[in-house]
């Protein structure tokens, strides 16, 4: 099982209308997160708007193309886009990317 954790930022100034659109994730993206193999799947968020991500999957490189394959993930990073800072013309599934990890206690 391969560790994923990845940085985003979230503009300061949207970041409650973010935590808010993330009490209501739609059913369809959850599935189709659950479908490409993404496992226990969280965000965190720090009042500066720094978001820290971490999944755990198989492949992380396939299940980003299977999400990238869906409608329904279309539709969830055209709508989420606004709330991101530089991602250089990116979605934000694309601008994720994945830190080295250096210490794991198991």
């Amino acid at each position: 099982m391969q560790r994923v954790c990845f940085l985003l930022k979230v503009r300061p100034d949207r970041i409650d209308e973010y935590r808010e659109r993330h009490e209501q994730v739609w059913p369809e993206m959850l599935a189709a997160l659950s479908g490409a193999g993404w496992r226990n799947y969280s965000l965190f968020l720090h009042e500066d708007g720094l978001l820290v991500g971490y999944l755990e999957t198989e492949d992380f490189a396939a299940s980003q193309a299977a999400m990238a394959a869906t409608e329904v993930n279309a539709r969830w990073q055209a709508h989420m886009a606004d709330f991101f800072e530089e991602l250089d013309g990116r979605g934000p599934d694309e601008a994720m990317r994945p830190l080295t990890e250096v210490f794991h206690l198991a």
